[in-house]
This record gives C-alpha cells, sequence and structure tokens, in this order.
C-alpha cells in the first residue's frame, strides 16, 4: 500500500466508524417517526442530519476562522508598509509578511480551516457511499444488509441515492435524465452557495484596505477556485455526497450571515449597517445611541503663555536709545506681567 495509503488508512477508518454511526442514528429515530426504513428519503434526510451534527462540532473552528480574519484585516496597514519598503524584493516582502502574521498569533490559511478539516469526512462518506453501492461493502457500523439497503435506496422512488450525473449520462450504459436533472441542481447548487459564502465574507465583513495585499489574493484566488473545482468534480459525486455538500454550504451562508450581521469587523460596510440599524433602533425608544467607533478628540492642555525676556542690546544700541527722544533710561524697560492670576 505504500506509506501514503498507510496514513489515508489510518485517517478513514475512524472516520468511516464516525460517519456510519451517526447516519444510522438519524436513520433509527426517522424509521421511528413512519418513514420507510428502505426508502431513499430517510437516507436522504439521515445524510442531512449528519451534516448538521458535523457542521456543529466544527462551530468552535469557525469562531477560530472568524477570529483570525479579524486579525488579519486588522493587519493589513502593517501589510501595506511593508510593501512599500520592501516592494522591490518580493522574498524579503515574503519573509517580513509572515513574521508579521507569525507575531500577531494569526495565520492567512486560517480561514481555509473549516473546508480542509471537512474534507476527509467528505472522501470519507464519498467512498462509504460509493462502495456501498458498487461492492455493497460495508464500512463502521455498516453491515452488509444496511449497507444494501443504503445503496439500493431511492429518492420518492425515482431519484437513486447513490447514482450521480456522470453515472446516469443518457450516453451511458444506464441513462437516466431524471437524475441527471436532479444531480446537476444540485452541483449548480453546491458551486453556487460555496462562491456566495465567501463572496458573503470578503464583500460585508472585510474593510476597503483589507482588499489589497497577499491576504486579499489569497481570498480572492479561493473565491474563484473553490466552486470551479466543486463544480468540475461534482458530475462525479453521487445524489448523497452533493446533498451533504448542499446542506454544509447552506449552514455556512447562515452561520456567516448571523454572525457578520451581529458581530461585524469594524471599518467593514457590514458594521456601518449595524450602527444604522442599532441607531434607528435606539431613535424608536427615544434615545441617543453613542456610536461605538467614535473617538473621543484630544483636548490639548493649555499652558500659559512663556514670559518674554527682554532681548540683550549691543553697547551702541544703548547709546543710541539714550539719544532718542525720552530715552534716558540706562537699560531696556522691563516688561510689565499683566498676568496677576499667576501670582495668586
Amino acid at each position: 500500500m505504500g506509506i501514503i495509503g498507510d496514513i489515508g488508512h489510518y485517517i478513514m477508518v475512524p472516520l468511516y466508524y464516525i460517519i456510519s454511526a451517526v447516519l444510522l442514528g438519524w436513520h433509527k429515530l426517522f424509521e421511528t417517526l413512519g418513514l420507510d426504513p428502505s426508502g431513499g428519503l430517510s437516507w436522504a434526510l439521515s445524510i442531512i442530519g449528519l451534516t448538521l451534527v458535523i457542521r456543529a462540532a466544527l462551530i468552535p473552528l469557525f469562531v477560530k476562522q472568524i477570529k483570525s480574519s479579524r486579525n488579519m484585516q486588522l493587519l493589513q496597514p502593517k501589510v501595506k508598509e511593508l510593501q512599500k519598503k520592501y516592494g522591490h524584493d518580493r522574498q524579503k516582502l515574503a519573509e517580513e509578511t509572515m513574521k508579521l502574521y507569525k507575531d500577531a498569533g494569526t495565520n492567512p490559511f486560517a480561514s481555509c480551516l473549516p473546508i480542509l478539516l471537512q474534507m476527509p469526512i467528505f472522501f470519507a462518506l464519498f467512498r462509504l457511499l460509493d462502495q456501498a453501492a458498487r461492492r455493497n461493502t460495508a464500512h463502521g457500523f455498516l453491515d452488509t444488509e444496511s449497507a444494501k439497503q443504503f445503496a439500493d435506496s431511492q429518492i420518492f422512488g425515482v431519484i437513486p441515492v447513490a447514482d450521480s450525473f456522470w453515472g446516469a449520462r443518457t450516453w451511458g450504459d444506464e441513462p437516466n435524465a431524471t437524475v441527471m436533472v436532479v444531480a446537476l441542481i444540485l452541483v449548480l447548487a453546491m458551486t453556487a452557495t460555496t462562491f456566495f459564502t465567501q463572496r458573503q465574507l470578503m464583500a460585508k465583513n472585510m474593510p476597503a484596505e483589507a482588499m489589497s495585499g497577499p491576504y486579499a489574493q489569497q481570498q480572492k484566488m479561493l473565491l474563484y477556485v473553490l466552486p470551479v473545482a466543486f463544480g468540475l468534480g461534482g458530475v462525479a459525486f453521487p445524489i448523497g455526497v452533493l446533498l451533504y455538500w448542499t446542506t454544509s454550504n447552506l449552514w455556512t451562508m447562515g452561520q456567516q450571515f448571523y454572525v457578520i450581521r451581529n458581530n461585524p469587523a469594524p471599518g467593514t460596510p457590514a458594521f456601518k449597517a449595524k450602527q444604522d440599524r442599532d441607531k434607528a433602533k435606539a431613535a424608536k425608544h427615544g434615545k441617543t445611541l453613542v456610536e461605538d467607533e467614535a473617538v473621543e478628540p484630544v483636548v490639548e492642555e493649555r499652558r500659559p503663555a512663556a514670559r518674554q525676556q527682554p532681548k540683550r542690546q549691543t553697547k551702541a544700541q544703548r547709546q543710541q536709545a539714550k539719544k532718542s527722544p525720552g530715552g534716558g533710561s540706562a537699560g531696556p524697560k522691563k516688561p510689565t506681567n499683566t498676568n496677576k492670576g499667576d501670582r495668586r
């Protein structure tokens, strides 16, 4: 098998047990509620339930992603300074930028963590469903009977959970136009939700100064690369796997919308929108809202004017002053201190 195969095996086997346990738990619940255990609807709903459990478990990671994203935004002014300073030396710029991120305790790739950690789960579900359909192979807590039932299930009796767009192609061995249409809709939904989830973050919760630099370039690359990759690969994904990923994206959109709306990053369009909502709500109740981002003006402490010392005169100037009309004094006249308040 090789070292890579061994590593993959040790990663996948625990995931098979975790996924199959959650899947069978939901399936048993829907069977108790009266759904046909061999029907595709009960298995499809079980996949959706599996998705909800996984995404709920990833909430702490999502919070970490949001915090890392904010730290990256706050660092953008410093990143711009580095760009001005080392713009002529790309290698030095990259080194200093990574050093800045390290010192701040953040990581530009933290925004990818939820997707990266879901990938093994995604592939485990894909293999579990695919091998159950093709070979009736059982993994984890799925026995042979459950694996066959899972593989043969059809949603509404016409859409096999284990079939895919490519497998049901009209020019293939077992053409099924209905499956192709449903699979295509799910592929497009998966691609669109992946795109708009990332777009939502960039358009609403990133300040203008964060839209340039290495971090922004990374976000823009993910904005287009990930949907294209999932769209191209989606034609080979079984219906059940497409249900999982589309449900996961919808969860992400809703969760991200809630966080951005209620706890936006300062200096972003979402932050301004929240301030407007808060002011409108306060005005409705007859209150005046002090803006969070308002900064009190710095009041400089006024000091008494410095006492002006008489200028030192030369001998010629003093003699000239004596000769001038009314200039009989031997020296310059002392200035009168009118600031009587200082004596008090």
